[in-house]
């Protein structure tokens, strides 16, 4: 796929690329060169991916089309004239006719937003110019460390590219223990690095609050309030994110910038060997692609807790890592709620498209949907909980920013619930909700979907992970999206009913969860619930054809988790390749709340 400005191709990068794995050196240095800063009054500069763009005028009309087009098939599916007109049809007939009229007003209206925002992102999307880091600032390279969830082989490995890290200043690479395990304080003698553990304080081991026990940002705050005050900023992995060498010298130079409070960078998965791995990482280039680029243009990108930078006395001032399911989504919002004491200006962030560590992938289905539910309740919780008192103190920009990404993230429950829903009640009563031709129905949704996803295929020209075939079209990645849509909504259930659940940490390490047939039972009650509509159709003699059309693809993407995970277990058994029953570890999908703790380590980058 072609790069965005300043990105280099893979056969572009350091001349050739290795004959073996992937340049993930060359994809360090997606942002460009490193150049010097102004003398004074340094601000970070970005550069636009629009003008760049060898072919602007397809992406202008593409991003015209799109939004226009979407209007079109909104406001033609509602309007009056197309109303459903009922003679005596008994006490249910219009009652029934809304139920199915209100939920395609609403898709529609989503997704418009969601075509908006995606347009807007195209229009705004900015890489930061790197400049070269203020040498002697005090740095602490930060991961953790869960003993009997996390292999202490997977935490050398982190632990020896930390050390390797370059900075031309102090730097202490530190492991926070939550168990204090000897054979992490073994392994950090071995190789110089610092061992923290906050076992057996109580006033670090809280019940709930900012030193939560058995949480990362409990673990971290323990940290901060033990040996913040020797450093100016910490660098910090996932535990199962390795560090590339030049970690530190892509992301400090940003910080010369008073008012920028933390740098991030994308999330790259190294076990790239899985389909489920592969395509997980692959559902995520819109996001780390686009999204978190378009928050460049207002200094609010999200905080993402896989790979980052922070500056200490920016936390300080927020309140430390929030207690929150997806800790450092909740961080970074709250930052931005406040402003710097030294300039009076809001506090910024910056997102570098630099792949600057190299981490684990969900690497099977429960993995997957476990990853899924906790990062989708943790930001729907963030939506509910923080974004009204953000509402009049956050700058106008950063708060749309946020408003879009949000937006664009709800769609697809909100949409999978409210199609469903308007599909089934004609299904069952017979009642389509607006009077228009199956054909032009079909014509307005053709098209609508075709440049939604055009958008969609044309973005993935700005892609940023080393693993992505030259001209991938994504369409894994799209797929994946999709089979989300039901887990996506039980997590916005559970985050308005604010219910209570299990948490499961993903496994780390190369052990991926076991699946099952129960892995799918989400999914396969959906599927039950559309099945028996089209049946129902067919007996009560309701044939719309855009209904029955509406509903078969939803019962596809229920039953397609189910049938790819059968089809690979059919190959194994050919190959005789099963693994004994019981064998593995079982990790079922569960919904996280603020009530379950959630292990140091395992936040919300899984």
């Amino acid at each position: 796929m072609s790069p965005s400005v300043g990105i280099p191709t893979r056969s572009t990068v350091g001349g050739v690329v290795p004959s073996e794995g992937y340049d993930y050196a060359g994809y360090s240095r997606l942002a460009g060169p490193l150049t010097e800063p102004a003398a004074t009054g340094y601000r970070v500069e970005c550069r636009s991916l629009l003008p760049a763009e060898k072919h602007r005028t397809g992406a202008v009309v593409l991003m015209a089309l799109a939004p226009v087009l979407t209007a079109i098939l909104l406001f033609h599916l509602l309007r009056p004239t197309h109303r459903t007109e009922r003679g005596n049809g008994g006490p249910w007939p219009f009652p029934a006719d809304m139920v199915v009229l209100v939920p395609i007003g609403l898709i529609g209206l989503l997704l418009l937003v969601d075509v908006v925002s995606i347009v807007y992102a195209m229009t705004v999307a900015r890489d930061p110019v790197p400049v070269m880091p203020e040498p002697g600032t005090r740095v602490a390279f930060l991961t953790t460390y869960v003993p009997g969830k996390e292999p202490l082989a997977m935490v050398r490995a982190t632990l020896k590219g930390a050390v390797a890290v370059r900075h031309s200043g102090p730097m202490d690479v530190w492991l926070l223990d939550e168990g204090d395990d000897p054979g992490a304080r073994m392994l950090c003698a071995e190789l110089g690095v610092h061992h923290f553990t906050r076992s057996g304080v109580p006033e670090w081991n809280r019940a709930k609050g900012p030193h939560r026990a058995r949480t990362k940002h409990g673990n971290y705050n323990a940290w901060i309030a033990r040996h913040g005050g020797a450093y100016d900023f910490f660098a910090s992995v996932d535990t199962d994110h390795v560090p590339q060498p030049n970690f530190l010298e892509r992301m400090l130079g940003y910080f010369r910038d008073p008012d920028t409070a933390f740098v991030v960078g994308p999330q790259v998965y190294g076990n790239y060997e899985a389909a489920v791995t592969k395509w997980a990482e692959s559902q995520q280039v819109l996001f780390h692609a686009l999204i978190q680029r378009a928050g460049n243009r207002y200094g609010a990108p999200v905080l993402v807790g896989t790979n980052n930078v922070v500056r200490i006395a920016a936390l300080r001032q927020a309140g430390g890592l929030h207690d929150s399911i997806t800790e450092d989504l909740a961080t970074g919002f709250e930052i931005h709620r406040h402003r710097n004491p030294l300039t009076g200006r809001h506090w910024r962030s910056v997102y570098t498209p630099d792949v600057l560590a190299v981490g684990e992938g969900p690497a099977s289905w429960t993995d997957f949907f476990t990853q899924q539910l906790r990062w989708s309740r943790g930001t729907y919780e963030t939506m509910l909980r923080q974004y009204g008192r953000a509402l009049f103190r956050v700058p106008p920009g950063r708060l749309l920013s946020y408003t879009l990404m949000f937006v664009h993230h709800s769609v697809n429950a909100v949409s999978w619930l409210l199609g469903v829903l308007s599909c089934t009640a004609f299904l069952w009563l017979g009642a389509p909700g607006t009077q228009v031709t199956a054909s032009l129905w079909l014509l307005l949704c053709g098209e609508a979907a075709a440049l939604r996803i055009g958008l969609y295929l044309w973005n993935r020209r700005h892609n940023v992970s080393p693993h992505e075939p030259e001209g991938s079209g994504g369409l894994a990645g799209m797929a994946m999206s999709a089979l989300c849509a039901p887990v996506h909504l039980k997590s916005l259930g559970a985050a308005v009913l604010r219910t209570d659940s299990r948490f499961v940490v993903t496994p780390k390490g190369g052990s991926a969860s076991t699946d099952r047939l129960r892995t799918f039972r989400l999914h396969l009650v959906w599927a039950a619930l559309l099945l028996a509509s089209l049946v129902a159709s067919v007996v009560l003699d309701h044939t719309h054809a855009v209904m029955r059309t509406w509903a078969a693809p939803a019962l596809v993407i229920a039953l397609a988790p189910v049938a790819v995970w059968s089809f690979g277990r059919l190959r194994e058994r050919r190959a005789g390749a099963v693994r004994p029953a019981g064998s593995g570890q079982e990790a079922e999908p569960a919904l996280v709340t603020p009530a379950a703790s959630t292990p140091a380590g395992g936040n919300g980058a899984g």
